[in-house]
């Protein structure tokens, strides 16, 4: 499963559209749910927030935020792809841009325990989903999603799995910051439950939406394999398989067993055209994991 020729991406209007989109949807997040919530990011934004937060600062936030991305887009364009870069720069743009001119109004009560939880939960939710919105755009929202696209694609791994491990670095530097300043070991606690909350349902809500990443096992019973294996070279040539010729149990008839791993991104259009072309074959499909890494996903740029 080694990777096909693949032709260079352009930058659409559309492309252009749902990348500012997916930045003003993280902007949001950030002012008026995340920074809120007293939550600390992960990566080198959790740094910059939690600076923010010691200093009382929001104006601190912005341009450590944009001083820190401004490297790790340097990293991506050499290390991952000039598109994936692009449109990481239009979304991180958006951003900054977004948390400059957005006004500036409070949408909880601060202090209200109950209202922090909601604050916290539809933060990660909206984060999530501008992640979710950017890759697929094949761009980001930068920082540790830069980090997490290039192990995800060299190790195989889920993105948002893979930017849980940011969080680490980031969350022991912020609680350490808000304990030097308010030196309240229960309020520690307390921020460090909600940015866990955060974290699970930010990486939850990318993992749903965003499945390039995540490999399943397709296996197709049909009583004409040659068919098959044509539907499969036609809609994704660059996948293997494997046939295991069988017997029914039932009818004692001939049947093979088609299997091959692709990709959950991958998965709809190709039981799409099983269905449409041989609607009387069974199938079924699981997540797997431990696959080798020579298995070829196609760059995220």
């Amino acid at each position: 499963m080694h990777s096909p020729s693949s032709s260079k991406a352009r930058l659409s209007f559309s492309s252009l559209l749902i990348a500012m989109s997916s930045g003003l949807l993280y902007a949001i997040a950030l002012k008026y749910f995340i920074i809120p919530g007293g939550v600390i990011l992960t990566g080198f934004e959790g740094i910059a927030v939690a600076l923010s937060y010691y200093f009382e600062s929001s104006a601190l936030f912005i341009v450590l935020y944009a001083i820190f991305q401004s490297a790790l887009l340097v990293f991506a364009y050499r290390r991952i792809s000039k598109t994936f870069a692009l449109r990481s720069i239009i979304v991180v743009s958006t951003v900054i841009g977004s948390l400059l001119l957005l006004p500036t109004f409070t949408i909880s009560q601060p202090g209200a325990v109950n209202e922090r939880i909601m604050l916290v939960l539809f933060g990660g939710i909206l984060a999530g989903c501008a992640k979710a919105v950017a890759f697929k755009n094949r761009g980001s929202t930068g920082d540790e999603d830069i980090i997490a696209a290039f192990f995800a694609m060299k190790y195989l791994k889920p993105v948002g799995s893979v930017a849980v491990i940011a969080g680490i670095v980031s969350t022991i530097f912020g609680l350490g910051l808000q304990f030097l300043k308010t030196n309240d070991l229960a309020l520690v606690i307390n921020t460090l439950m909600y940015t866990v909350l955060f974290l699970f349902v930010s990486t939850e809500t990318l993992n749903t939406l965003y499945h390039k990443f995540k490999l399943t096992m397709l296996a197709v019973i049909h009583k004409d394999p040659e068919n098959i294996a044509r539907i499969l070279r036609e809609v994704f040539p660059h996948r293997t398989f494997t046939i295991h010729p069988g017997v029914g149990g039932y009818q004692q008839q001939e049947l093979s067993m088609i299997r091959t791993i692709i990709t959950l991104e991958e998965l709809p259009k190709l039981r799409a055209a099983i269905n449409d072309q041989a609607p009387e074959a069974f199938y079924y499909h699981h997540e797997v994991e431990g696959v080798s890494r020579k298995f070829y996903i196609s760059p995220i740029g």
